[in-house]
Parts: structure tokens; sequence; C-alpha cells
């Protein structure tokens, strides 16, 4: 099997959830493939994006097996981008697709990373590809108390996007880390998440329940490096971040943290 190209389609499950199935050995009897590939994901993963994205979980998850992989996202602007752009996005993908391949069963390919790819709106007009670094653009979100009713729509539109990986939050004195509601990674606004409020020793039948509606605002512009994705995405080229399973810290943030324990266990407030 040359690669491992899926789909999140596993009901109520995440990216990684379905690379995890489909390495162990429990769904497909093939051996592990040489290359898997998360997308395409319809919206950008640049930036503090990478935290939250279902997509590039799902190409770590396969790093984390062994298993060489890229992440692939189309930067898809609502009301320009229609459903062919998809189709164009794969194939400026495929050069690196199949080089990725070639170089993987050459022992070439970078290791201890994985690549995630962005493509920008146009995809059959980009400038070219450029190796870029993770920026520090971050998505700004405003949430706002609608009703105590859920609206209708919300749960038909719930029901049909499950590889975008929206969950209840479940608030309380109970909840886990695991029930958090999860980021949206698209530019779609208005959407509800349900949360279930529980307070105190309340019993069931006292359970609370409340809807919020969370939007998306314009991203915040702070790439002022050239060499940064979300900016070099935004001027049309193919970007390719390599990222890396541990979250290393700069020397100085290190050495602050050591300091600062130091004195946190000394008893000397």
């Amino acid at each position: 099997m040359p690669f491992l190209m899926f789909m999140s389609v596993l009901q109520k499950r995440t990216p990684a959830d379905c690379v995890s199935l489909a390495l162990s050995g429990a769904l497909f009897s093939w051996s592990k493939p040489v290359l898997v590939i998360s997308g395409l994901n319809k919206g950008t993963t640049c930036g503090y994006d990478t935290l939250y994205s279902g997509a590039v979980a799902g190409a770590r998850e396969a790093l984390i097996c062994g298993v060489p992989s890229l992440c692939i996202s189309l930067n898809w602007e609502k009301n320009v981008s229609c459903e062919s752009d998809l189709k164009d996005a794969v194939t400026v993908c495929l050069p690196l697709i199949h080089a990725a391949i070639r170089d993987i069963q050459k022992g070439i390919f970078p290791k201890n990373c994985f690549l995630n790819i962005g493509i920008p709106s146009c995809p059959l007009t980009n400038k070219g590809v450029k190796v870029t670094r993770q920026s520090p653009q971050r998505s700004s979100l405003s949430w706002q108390a609608v009703s105590t009713n859920k609206n209708p729509s919300a749960g038909h539109y719930m029901s049909n996007q499950q590889s975008l990986g929206i969950m209840l939050a479940q608030l309380g004195r109970d909840a886990s880390a695991a029930a958090a509601a999860r980021r949206l990674n698209s530019n779609r606004k208005n959407v509800e998440v349900e949360s279930v409020g529980v307070a105190g020793k309340f019993s069931s039948q006292q359970t609370i329940k409340k809807y919020f509606r969370m939007e998306l605002t314009e991203k915040e512009q702070q790439d002022i490096e050239e060499d940064l994705d979300s900016r070099e995405l935004e001027e049309g080229f193919v970007t390719v971040t390599p990222l890396s399973l541990y979250a290393n810290v700069h020397m100085e943030i290190q050495s602050s943290v050591s300091s600062w324990l130091a004195i946190a266990l000394s008893g000397d407030q």
C-alpha cells in the first residue's frame, strides 16, 4: 500500500482517532502505509490554529505511530471559494505527494516532523512553494448566550459536520478537558454549541442547559516576517511548514520557569 488517505467518517470520532484505528491493524489487515495524508481540510491550519485543528492532529497521530504524514489544507474563503477549488488543490498537491512517497522509500524524506501544507484560495494560480514557519496568528472568537431553547438548525448542522470535531461542552465541577468543545476550523459564523452546566450537587432533574453562539471574527494580523505560514499563504504561495511532535520552548523561557520554580518551592514568599 503506497499511502493511506483517510477521512474522518467515524461518527463522533476525531481525525486522530481515525488514524489510530486505521494504523492499529484492527480495521485493515495490511501493514502500515508509507504515508498518511490528513485532509483535504476546508480551511487554513496556520498559526495557533495548528493547536486546535483536527486535520493537524490526524497527521500528528500518524507520526506518533511512526508513519510519515502530511496535513493538507485549503485557504477556503467564504462566499468566494467553491467546490472545484478543492479539486484544484488536490491537483496542486499531487507533485508534493508523489515526491514524498518517492523520498520516503529512498530514506531521504525529512524525519522527526510532519509537513503542514497550505494551499492558497486560488490553487491553480499559486506563486510557487515556500518553506515557512508557524506564525503567531490567532483567530478571535466571540461567544454569545442566545437562549435556553436550542435552534433546530444548529442540531442539523452539527449532525452533518462530524469531521469538524464539534462536541458538546460539559461545564461544571465534574467536567473534564476531553468533554470541552473543540474549535471549529472554518470561517462559518453563528455556530451554536450546546453547553450542559452542572452546578454544585444538583440532581439530574435540575440540570440547567444554556446555548451559546460562537462567532469567528477576522484573524489578528501580526505577521510581519516574510517566512511565516499565514502571511505567505495570503500572498498566494503554497506553504510547507515542518511541525514537530515536541513543543519545545526557548532557553530563556526554560530558565525563567526554573528560577520561578526554585523560588516557589523554597517557601520564601
